[in-house]
């Protein structure tokens, strides 16, 4: 499988987006590390302990003082940071994953979590509660918001003022991690 060819300097800083549990702080991670720059991951900045999350001013503050930096990947999908993190944007990766795919994904990472009680960013873990019994589920939040940020990316990514941007959209996990490979061959 061969993606799209693209050049190293595209890669300096790198927004990685898709539905909620479609992967991206996975990919993001990986992406880093393979580019041995920074990872920043905007639900880390958002939430404070509790699943509090952070005043809005202070979270764009925070937001923009990690897009200034020269080199980073960024992954998450606030719309109140998109033109922060966009505007200094070297490509965009939109994880454009099926439904069932990612509600598969949210079932397991969530089961995954609730049970290792594995702990997030400021302490927060998920629960068994949370998950299945509230309205603030992640589950729920996939099948609610799934399709419309779906539609939302399509359009967004097709907006003029985005052409000196690479973008790549991967439709299936397989697309990613060959990306992944090729960015490993050409930064070895």
């Amino acid at each position: 499988m061969q993606i799209k060819q693209f050049k190293a300097e595209s890669l300096k800083r790198v927004s990685v987006v898709g539905t909620s549990c479609s992967g991206k702080t996975t990919f993001a991670k990986n992406l880093a590390n393979i580019l041995e720059i920074k990872h920043v991951q905007l639900d880390a900045i958002n939430f404070l302990p509790d699943w509090i999350e952070r005043p809005k001013e202070e979270f764009l503050d925070l937001v923009e003082k990690e897009a200034a930096a020269d080199v980073w990947v960024f992954d998450g999908n606030y719309t109140r940071t998109r033109e922060i993190v966009w505007q200094r944007a070297t490509a965009i990766v939109w994880l454009n994953y099926s439904f069932s795919r990612t509600f598969y994904r949210s079932v397991r990472r969530t089961m995954h979590r609730v049970f290792s009680r594995e702990e997030l960013y400021s302490g927060n873990r998920e629960t068994f509660q949370k998950a299945f019994m509230s309205r603030d589920s992640i589950l729920l939040w996939v099948m609610t918001t799934y399709y419309e940020k779906r539609r939302r990316y399509t359009k967004l990514l097709r907006e003029d003022k985005l052409n000196e941007k690479e973008i790549f959209i991967f439709e299936r996990p397989k697309q990613a991690e060959e990306f992944l490979r090729q960015v490993k061959q050409l930064n070895a």
